[in-house]
């Protein structure tokens, strides 16, 4: 499918790919993000762009409208786009340990229930899953996560929660989350994790994931998961979750 070139007011262009939350067409988001960043430091028609957002099926340049040649520039991103090429570099595997007690999941009854499950065979099922991150949105470091298995796609609650907690794992109809910070939320909240999302002292990257990468999940007990909390907020390294769990 020929990508569509829409017009973001006069400092941007949005590139659409297709209209589904679909990991193809979601590579090939990421694949364009990937020319493009290579164009900037080669082209110096590219050298007005200022930021690039990927989204499920979309992307959005931004440029400086005084700076550029805007006609020209969203010609350049058309034939960048037009090559079908998917993203070249895969994004990284992060191992999220998460506690499923009762107080971090209080949804996680409802919905076995609701799929005719028991919880533990709910968890089974998430800790089996490999989510996608396909997009960062309504605030600062939520991932937007594809690979939910379909029996456990949960509708939004009626009525969302005045206040979740920060680092809870969510689900909502195909996606996944884990909410970087207390805030109102409608998500299926299913347990927590210790690893905190977005983080100031790291100032070139503050939000851990990022679109492309990809999530596993192995369930702590709730000791290990305070010991954890203790350590992240000591400075333990972001990199220790890009190994794989011990068995």
């Amino acid at each position: 499918m020929t990508p569509r070139l829409l017009a973001l007011g006069d400092s941007a262009w949005t590139l659409e790919f297709g209209s589904a939350i679909d990991p193809a067409i979601n590579a090939r988001v990421m694949g364009l993000a990937e020319r493009v960043a290579q164009a900037r430091g080669a082209e110096p028609l590219m050298a007005s762009i200022t930021d690039v957002v990927p989204t499920f099926r979309s992307l959005t340049v931004h440029y400086d409208p005084l700076e550029a040649d805007a006609t020209a520039l969203g010609e350049r991103l058309q034939v960048l786009a037009q090559d079908g090429h998917q993203a070249m570099q895969p994004g990284r595997l992060w191992h999220l340990p998460v506690c499923f007690d009762a107080d971090f999941a209080p949804d996680l009854p409802r919905l076995a229930e609701a799929k005719g499950l028991s919880p533990d065979e709910v968890i089974q099922r998430l800790l089996t899953a490999t989510f996608r991150v396909y997009m960062l949105g309504f605030q600062p470091g939520f991932p937007y996560m594809g690979g939910v298995p379909p029996e456990l796609h949960m509708p939004r609650l009626p009525a969302p929660r005045q206040k979740v907690p920060a680092q809870s794992l969510a689900v909502a109809g195909e996606m996944c989350a884990v909410y970087p910070w207390d805030s109102p939320g409608g998500w299926n909240l299913l347990g927590r994790t210790p690893v905190v999302l977005f983080d100031l002292r790291h100032a070139e990257q503050p939000a851990l994931l990022a679109a492309g990468d990809e999530v596993r999940c192995h369930a702590v007990e709730r000791a290990t998961h305070d010991r954890l909390a203790a350590e992240i907020a000591r400075g333990m390294p972001r990199e220790t979750f890009l190994k794989a769990p011990e068995r």
